[in-house]
């Protein structure tokens, strides 16, 4: 063991502060990690808050994590000291059963271990996050950073880039696709460059009219103003898929009627019950899906880092400094974000 520090939650009522913890020592298959930048997701402020009411503290978020390896243990084979890796929203899973042997973790049928506040396979002990000097992490969970990618910016690929990434990828985003994307904030941003990456023609949409332009420059071809009843009636029958970011309850019928026959819709960003609910003829009488996508194994997350290396695509951030975190997420709940918070950790040793 030995002492580490970080800024944590003690109560959902409180805010975060500097705490030191104890982190393991690195087991056979570990990696130990310098964190040199972490990522502020939305979902940190749901756990911070137990808005989700399954946090366990003290909480320490943070799992947008880039950092040098700074010791390997002895079976460690895919990565070495000095090297530059990340580590995203799981640290561990059973790795037997059907769906993590199909390199997908974040479904493991007995549960993924989150990368905090989640009990520790092997000691039982509550899982620390990105939000602090070090971490250490089973090699499998580890992934490369490519040395064309901005360490700051790859940060929050590991969570809002592969969240979007996986589901365009798994249901066959291909060049000529018509793709409309719900929502333009930090996964949003990272949809429409995707999307775009892919060969797809590209649409946001969104209720405010002044993002318009922003979209565009995100590499929109189109925008389409949801609240605008005249708009949505021209764009009945259009996408093959629709990519919805959109993190709160909103109504998805009027979003259903504008997918082809066969289209499908995947929410990325709801996790609370659909309201109000959906009308089940507008899935039947067009062989539509609704379908919902969580982030992507460890396999894809390489995948798609190496992705955004070849087709120079970054996150859009602005750097945080780690004692302004609880300013950051008053700004994140009011939208003031373009489009990702990073935390430069050397802030933490100020």
């Amino acid at each position: 063991m030995y002492t580490a520090i970080g800024y944590a939650a003690q109560s959902a009522t409180t805010p975060l502060a500097p705490m030191s913890f104890q982190r393991r020592s690195p087991r056979a298959d570990d990696v130990a990690i310098e964190i040199l930048y972490c990522g502020v997701c939305h979902s940190d402020i749901h756990q911070a808050r137990n808005e989700w009411g399954i946090a366990v503290y003290p909480l320490m978020p943070g799992h947008e994590i880039v950092g040098k390896v700074t010791a390997v243990g002895a079976s460690v084979t895919a990565h070495k000291v000095g090297d530059l890796v990340g580590v995203g929203c799981m640290v561990d899973s059973c790795r037997q059963c059907q769906a993590c042997q199909a390199d997908l973790e974040q479904y493991c049928l007995e549960g993924p271990t989150m990368t905090y506040a989640t009990p520790d396979r092997v000691d039982g002990s509550n899982t620390m996050g990105g939000y602090s000097d070090s971490i250490v992490v089973s090699e499998h969970f580890v992934v490369k950073i490519p040395a064309k990618l901005d360490l700051a910016s790859a940060a929050p690929i590991l969570c809002a880039g592969i969240t979007t990434y996986s589901p365009l990828k798994h249901y066959g985003v291909k060049a000529g696709d018509k793709v409309g994307i719900l929502g333009m904030g930090g996964l949003g941003h990272m949809g429409i460059k995707f999307a775009k990456a892919m060969g797809a023609e590209v649409t946001l949409f969104t209720r405010s009219a002044s993002k318009a332009e922003e979209g565009r420059r995100q590499g929109a071809d189109h925008v389409i103003v949801s609240t605008d009843a005249e708009q949505m009636k021209a764009a009945a029958g259009q996408f093959d898929f629709l990519l919805d970011t959109i993190p709160v309850q909103h109504d998805l019928n009027p979003y259903l009627d504008t997918l082809r026959f066969d289209g499908v819709h995947i929410l990325v960003g709801l996790i609370e019950p659909v309201d109000p609910p959906v009308n089940a003829a507008k899935l039947v009488l067009g062989r539509k899906v609704l379908a919902g996508s969580l982030i992507g194994g460890i396999a894809e997350t390489q995948e798609v880092l190496d992705f955004c290396a070849e087709h120079d695509i970054t996150c859009d951030i602005e750097m945080l400094d780690i004692r302004q975190i609880n300013e950051a997420y008053t700004r994140m709940i009011a939208g003031d974000v373009k489009y990702r918070f990073v935390i430069d950790m050397a802030t933490l040793k100020v």
